[in-house]
C-alpha cells in the first residue's frame, strides 16, 4: 500500500523546500516533496561539471539578504563563504561598475564633467544614496541630473531591457525602471544587503540537508498528475500558477533563457563575477563562476545568457513579464486559487507570479507555514 502523507509539496525550490522542512521538523508532519526535474533546488541548483568545477546551470545565484532571521535559518543547513558580487557593464567600449556609480562617470565622461555631475548627485541625494534612474530623469529643472538619468537609461537600461524582455521599456511596468539605481558613491558591490554570502558546499548540498528528515520523502522526475489525491491530505503548490488551472484563461507570459557554457584558461576569465552587455551582441551577460565559488584552477567556466521567448512545455519560465496585462491575468488566476484555500495553498516565484530573490522565496515559505499552515493544522487537530 502506498504511504499516505499529511502534505504534498509540488516543487523543490527555495519556497517548497522551506515549507517542507518547517512542516516536517517544526510541526511533525509527514511530507511528500515532488519535482518534475531530476534535482532539488529549482533554478538555484548547482552541480559539478565534467572537470569538477561548481557551476550554476540556470544562471548565477548569489545569496543576499537584510534579514538576520532568514540568513540564520539557512545557516542551519550550510556554512557561509562571504562573497560580494561585482558586475561590470560594457558601455562605450569600457567595463564600468554596475550599478552606475561615481567611478563609472569618471571612466566615461571628461574629468570636469564627471566632477560636476558627481557634485550635483551628492548635493541632491547625499553621498551613499542610491536614487533610481527614474528619480534622476524626473529631476525637474536640474539639467545635469536629467542628462545623467537619460544617459544611464539609454546606455545601461534600455537596450538591455529590450533583449531581456523582448519589448520596449515603455511597455513594462514602471516599477522595473524604478528598480535601477545609481550609486552616489564608489561602492562597486552589486548588492548592498547586510548579509552577502555563498553556501560553502554549494546550493545542492544546502537543499539536501534541508530535506534530510525522516518525515520528508522526495520524489524527483515526478509530475503532480502522477500522485493520487488519496495519498495526501493537503497541498502546497509551488509550480506555475496558470499550469495548475490548465491555462483556462490563457498562458501567463514569461521570458526564458538559453545558456552557452565555455571553459577557458583562467587568465582569459572575467575580472569580476559578471559582465553585462547592455548594447552590443544578442546576449545580456556572462558569468565567471570562479568568483562566485572561490574555486581556483588553471581553467574557469563562463556562462553566457541569451534571453528567449518562453514556450510552455519546452523552455523554463524564468521571469514573469511585468506588464499591466500580465498582472491582470495573474489576478484572475489568484482569485481562482483563493477558492481552494483550506486544501491547496499557492506559494513561490511561479505560483505567486512574482519575481522573488532567494531570501524572499525563503521568507514566503516561512510566512506561509506560520500564518496559514500551522493554524490549519491546529484547527484540524482541535
Amino acid at each position: 500500500m502506498s504511504r499516505r502523507y499529511d502534505w504534498l509539496i509540488v516543487g523543490a525550490g527555495f519556497t517548497g523546500a522551506t515549507v517542507a522542512e518547517r512542516l516536517a521538523r517544526g510541526l511533525d508532519q509527514r511530507v511528500l516533496v515532488i519535482d518534475r526535474r531530476d534535482h532539488v533546488g529549482g533554478n538555484a541548483h548547482d552541480r559539478r561539471d565534467e572537470s569538477g568545477r561548481t557551476v550554476h546551470p540556470y544562471g548565477p545565484h548569489i545569496f543576499h539578504t537584510n534579514s538576520r532571521r532568514i540568513f540564520d535559518h539557512l545557516g542551519q543547513f550550510t556554512e557561509w563563504r562571504p562573497y560580494f558580487h561585482r558586475v561590470r557593464g560594457h558601455v562605450d567600449g569600457q567595463l564600468v561598475p554596475i550599478p552606475f556609480n561615481l567611478d563609472s562617470m569618471r571612466m566615461l565622461f571628461p574629468a570636469g564633467m564627471a566632477e560636476r555631475l558627481s557634485e550635483r548627485l551628492i548635493a541632491a541625494f547625499g553621498f551613499g544614496a542610491r536614487p533610481t534612474i527614474a528619480d534622476l530623469r524626473q529631476a525637474g529643472e536640474d539639467a545635469d541630473l536629467k542628462f545623467l538619468g537619460d544617459y544611464v537609461f539609454d546606455k545601461v537600461f534600455a537596450a538591455y531591457s529590450r533583449k531581456q524582455w523582448g519589448m520596449e521599456p515603455e511597455a513594462l511596468d514602471p516599477s522595473v525602471t524604478a528598480r535601477v539605481p545609481v550609486a552616489v558613491s564608489r561602492d562597486d558591490r552589486y548588492f548592498t544587503d547586510r548579509y552577502q554570502a555563498m553556501p560553502r558546499d554549494g546550493y545542492a548540498a544546502l537543499f539536501q540537508r534541508m530535506l534530510d528528515h525522516p518525515n520528508i520523502h522526495v520524489s524527483l522526475n515526478t509530475d503532480m498528475a502522477e500522485v493520487a489525491p488519496s495519498r495526501f491530505d493537503r497541498m502546497v503548490y509551488c509550480g506555475a500558477l496558470d499550469d495548475y488551472f490548465g491555462r483556462v484563461a490563457g498562458a501567463l507570459p514569461y521570458r526564458s533563457l538559453r545558456f552557452e557554457r565555455q571553459v577557458v584558461a583562467a587568465e582569459a576569465g572575467l575580472p569580476v563575477g559578471t559582465v553585462n552587455y547592455p548594447n552590443e551582441f544578442d546576449f545580456t551577460r556572462v558569468t565567471d563562476f570562479r568568483h562566485l565559488t572561490g574555486e581556483r584552477g588553471e581553467t574557469t567556466c563562463l556562462l553566457t545568457e541569451y534571453p528567449i521567448p518562453h514556450e510552455p512545455g519546452r523552455t523554463e519560465p524564468f521571469y514573469p513579464i511585468p506588464t499591466e496585462a500580465s498582472q491582470a491575468l495573474a489576478d484572475l488566476y489568484r482569485a481562482m486559487a483563493r477558492t481552494l484555500e483550506g486544501r491547496v495553498w499557492f506559494a513561490g516565484r511561479l505560483a505567486d507570479y512574482r519575481y522573488y530573490n532567494m531570501d524572499q522565496a525563503v521568507g514566503r515559505g516561512l510566512s506561509l507555514v506560520e500564518k496559514a499552515l500551522a493554524p490549519a493544522i491546529l484547527k484540524a487537530a482541535a
